[in-house]
């Protein structure tokens, strides 16, 4: 199959590069370098699939780019592309949470429609959508959002959806929980903790510790973008894909003091605007339509996140 991937430079999308390729695909990979967090790290991101000469990658920001030439005889868009930030979507910075969410994606959207290949549109949405919710979360509950990130995610998602509805577009949404494993953004906290264990400086957390994620692991989210691409009969669908375990930040500093063998100290900041106090997915729909089931415990993602930070953790201080 010849696969489009937006975000491809990213956490998530350069793992899925690195899948389809691997899986014998064609990607052409669209990123536009924003300046959310140091390019460098997606430069590193990009060895893996520019090693493959079935990769090809396009830097271009999509409301720029020439979309109908890149989506030509393209079989599967994978749209990964987002300003993330659930504490920096306040203020100024809400203008480019729209700008690159939600009019990208419905640029993306005109895009494929008018394509006469695209056999799957699978948009990454995000459980921000729901805020705080009755857990474990599923797809048909009230969704409150609980910053203005996830309200543009949520309009995103919507107009997949309507895009499926009102044309037939192939669309499907995956709504992902807090994912982590190598590579993982450097302003999330898995990395912000590994890298302080590795500097033997406090660990920060912001509120008291005890809210709890529905943590997924980078394969899993992977897994979950493959079986929706191939999957039949499931364009439309909103689903959840998390982890199956809901553990609190103290659980994960334990963890990490376990696998690191490091003693590890903790300061606590004020809680931040936007962060939901839990989050965990009911997956049931997932498993139902596309097969999926997380095939990584926490533990021994972790412990894998923790072995790659080791490794590359002088490279990445290089500034």
């Amino acid at each position: 199959m010849r696969c489009f991937i937006t975000g491809v430079a990213g956490f998530v999308g350069s793992h899925l590069a690195e899948r389809l390729l691997a899986d014998g695909h064609e990607v052409c990979g669209l990123d536009a370098f924003t300046s959310y967090y140091p390019r460098k790290f997606k430069e590193w991101n990009l060895e893996g699939p520019r090693s493959w000469q079935r990769f090809r990658f396009v830097k271009a920001n999509i409301l720029t780019a020439d979309l109908p030439e890149l989506l030509e005889g393209v079989d599967w868009v994978f749209h990964q592309a987002a300003q993330p930030g659930v504490r920096t979507s306040w203020g100024n910075e809400f203008g480019q949470h729209i700008d690159c969410n939600l009019i990208a994606t419905r640029a993306l959207l005109e895009a494929a429609l008018r394509s006469s290949n695209v056999k799957r549109f699978v948009y990454a949405s995000s459980s921000s959508v729901y805020g705080n919710t009755t857990l474990p979360a599923q797809e048909d509950a009230p969704l409150h959002p609980a910053s203005p990130y996830g309200i543009t995610k949520l309009a995103a998602e919507q107009l997949c959806t309507l895009y499926h509805r009102n044309f037939g577009l192939p669309s499907v949404s995956l709504r992902y929980f807090t994912v982590y494993g190598p590579r993982q953004r450097p302003d999330m906290a898995f990395h912000r903790f590994c890298t302080s264990i590795l500097e033997r400086r406090p660990i920060v957390i912001y509120g008291d510790g005890e809210q709890t994620r529905d943590y997924t692991y980078i394969s899993d989210i992977v897994e979950a973008n493959i079986l929706a691409a191939t999957s039949e009969q499931i364009t439309g669908e909103v689903m959840n894909i998390g982890g199956g375990t809901r553990a609190s930040l103290h659980d994960v500093i334990r963890l990490l003091q376990e696998i690191s063998e490091v003693p590890v100290s903790v300061d606590f900041a004020l809680q931040q605007p936007g962060d939901v106090l839990h989050t965990f997915a009911d997956t049931g729909r997932a498993r139902r339509l596309i097969g999926y089931q997380p095939g990584v415990a926490l533990r021994e993602g972790l412990a894998r996140q923790f072995e790659y930070f080791s490794r590359h953790h002088r490279p990445l201080l290089i500034d």
